[in-house]
């Protein structure tokens, strides 16, 4: 497994799609390496490869491999948050993607509040409905959104969507073109909301040209996942 090559690669397709990208052909698109179930040697080595985010979706596996991993890089929550998890992962996240509902958005800000930090979240939207999906229908995101506008110790930065599996992947344009619609309506009366994150290995490409800023790949860096140390 060479991660370097891999991840080489996966900028250079990202570059491909931005040129197909139906908005903002400039924006920066922020690649996030999935380390779920990959050990603390394989995230040095996509670190030192070059990768500046990185993704878990375990709050414990993740606090256990950040003691050893002894690398400067932005860290990224991307798996659903348990409330009694919480006050671990404000010390641990520099932004939870996945803030799903006005409970955990409450325990977020209280368990920020006690140590004195800001946290950057997104809201997780399931627009698909997905029953077996994390993430908060669309007709209840205003009521998140402005529980968290008036939460002293989180600020919004954008949305995060997981597209569904389908074997044809084009049948999720559609859903990545309604993220953006719902991001650029919501940006335009909103400071520091900047990240629409969606896409993931199977899906990166026609995520990105449909307007994604931030795509969350594992098996396109790191393959099929094995935890190895």
């Amino acid at each position: 497994m060479n991660i370097a090559k891999n991840f080489q690669a996966v900028l250079a397709e990202i570059e491909n799609a931005r040129e197909k990208k139906s908005v903002a052909p400039n924006e920066e698109i922020i690649l996030v390496a999935v380390t779920k179930n990959h050990g603390v040697s394989l995230m040095r080595e996509a670190i030192d490869a070059g990768a500046k985010n990185i993704g878990e979706n375990r709050v414990q596996e993740a606090a256990e491999k950040f003691q050893n991993l002894n690398r400067e890089v932005i860290r990224h929550l991307i798996g659903h948050l348990q409330t009694n998890k919480v006050k671990q992962a404000v010390k641990l996240f520099d932004l939870i993607q996945s803030v799903d509902s006005e409970h955990l958005a409450a325990a977020l800000d209280k368990a920020a509040a006690q140590i004195g930090k800001v946290q950057d979240v997104l809201i997780q939207v399931n627009l698909a409905r997905e029953p077996q999906k994390s993430g908060i229908p669309p007709e209840d995101l205003n009521s998140l959104i402005n529980l968290v506008d008036a939460s002293k110790n989180l600020r919004l930065r954008g949305l995060m969507f997981i597209a569904p599996n389908f074997s044809d992947v084009e049948k999720c344009r559609p859903l990545f073109k309604q993220m953006r619609k719902l991001f650029d309506e919501l940006k335009t009366s909103r400071e520091n909301f900047d990240f629409l994150s969606m896409g993931m290995t199977h899906d990166y490409k026609i995520a990105i040209e449909e307007g994604a800023n931030v795509v969350r790949l594992g098996t396109a860096i790191f393959g099929e996942r094995s935890l190895n140390a």
